[in-house]
């Protein structure tokens, strides 16, 4: 298998104010480039793209190619069962919405500290198991957002899984919140392939500080500032899959680019991009990636990784002592379409989803003090 996935959930959009809203013509495109050079690896998940994800897996890629074209992986999250019969229910409608058949790769979703229990509670381990036994998924394995203590644990008591998948990019390696280099060694010790997620951490590595891709373009004039962050991750021994949020046609272009022939970094080049997340760190205010867990249960409807987005660009640079910039329109845009940071009641909904384990109430706070007016 090719090293690059693609990871149906940051898909073009028709509407930015609507994340269901996906530009069918433009993924299926993107598919047929992707498929077109040999690449062949989809995920999704039920919530990706205002749920509408899975469905858009089935319109671009299962009813146009033949099923053993192309390997699928989704999951199973938390959030949405109480019981063995609603796992049950939301495992055969996530066959209906996708038409696949079967599932090459099916994951528990974003196991952590606070849902690892009602894995456990509900026998998910064993019940993932006997949809492999049925031929409904062929490979079983779970998505991980905690520490290296608790992904030795659960590997140890679950080896059955075959598979891990982490956050794993070049800003997070050392990361005391996120773990990145600890939860890929504790897979790796285990003899566990890792797919990984959040290879450009949301688009933030994408666009680097202007120090930091004077350094990257010195050393690789022609290479794309997010090569480094997918290039980083596919280049650790024990990676499977890197999968890339592609949003347009363009971002496949280039993301295929340098991945078609991969050639892994040299020691160099990786200790460059530690030097390059030394100057992102020094002026990032949020480390959102922008995953959106946060917002689909929010009672007042605020879009907060968008917001964590203008707050950052403004925050970096000391662009916050420049006074007005476009951000601040950009925000009232929003808005008018959702709410507004101040309007947080302090619920706690968001803090308790978001895989970065972000202080999220706090932080809107921030975002409030600088852009509400």
């Amino acid at each position: 298998m090719k090293k690059l996935g693609f990871g149906l959930m940051r898909m073009p959009l028709t509407d930015p104010n609507n994340d269901a809203a996906v530009d069918i013509e433009q993924v299926k495109r993107m598919v047929d480039l992707f498929m077109q050079k040999g690449f062949t690896y989809f995920d999704t998940a039920i919530m990706y793209n205002g749920f509408a994800s899975q469905r858009v897996a089935k319109e671009c890629i299962v009813d146009r190619y033949p099923r053993d074209s192309f390997t699928l992986a989704t999951k199973l999250h938390n959030a949405f069962f109480n019981s063995r019969e609603e796992m049950d229910k939301i495992f055969n409608d996530q066959l209906e919405q996708t038409g696949a058949g079967y599932f090459d790769y099916y994951l528990l979703h974003g196991i952590e500290a606070g849902s690892y229990p009602k894995y456990e509670q509900f026998d998910c381990f064993t019940w993932l198991l006997e949809k492999k036994a049925q031929g409904l998924v062929r490979h079983a394995g779970f998505s991980f957002h905690d520490t290296p203590e608790l992904l030795d644990e659960i590997l140890t008591q679950h080896p059955e899984m075959e598979f891990v998948q982490i956050q794993l990019n070049y800003l997070d390696w050392e990361s005391e919140w996120v773990h990145s280099r600890g939860v890929y060694e504790v897979a790796e010790k285990h003899g566990k392939p890792v797919i990984v997620m959040e290879p450009v951490k949301g688009g933030t590595l994408a666009k680097v500080p202007a120090e930091a891709e004077a350094l990257l373009k010195a050393q690789e004039p022609n290479l794309s500032i997010p090569s480094w962050a997918i290039r980083f991750a596919a280049s650790q021994k024990n990676v499977m899959v890197v999968l890339s949020g592609m949003s347009s046609l363009e971002q496949m272009s280039d993301n295929l680019s340098y991945m078609e022939h991969f050639t892994p970094m040299t020691s160099q080049e990786q200790a460059l991009t530690q030097r390059v997340a030394e100057l992102i760190n020094a002026q990032i205010a949020v480390p959102c990636t922008g995953c959106s867990y946060c917002t689909d249960g929010c009672p007042m409807q605020i879009p907060i990784p968008k917001y964590f987005s203008l707050y950052n660009e403004d925050m970096r640079e000391d662009l916050a002592q420049k006074g007005w910039t476009v951000n601040f329109t950009n925000y009232d845009r929003l808005t008018e379409h959702f709410g507004k940071a101040r309007d947080c009641i302090e619920c706690g909904q968001c803090e308790g989803v978001c895989p970065q384990h972000l202080p999220i109430i706090s932080k809107l706070k921030d975002v409030s003090a600088h852009f509400d007016h």
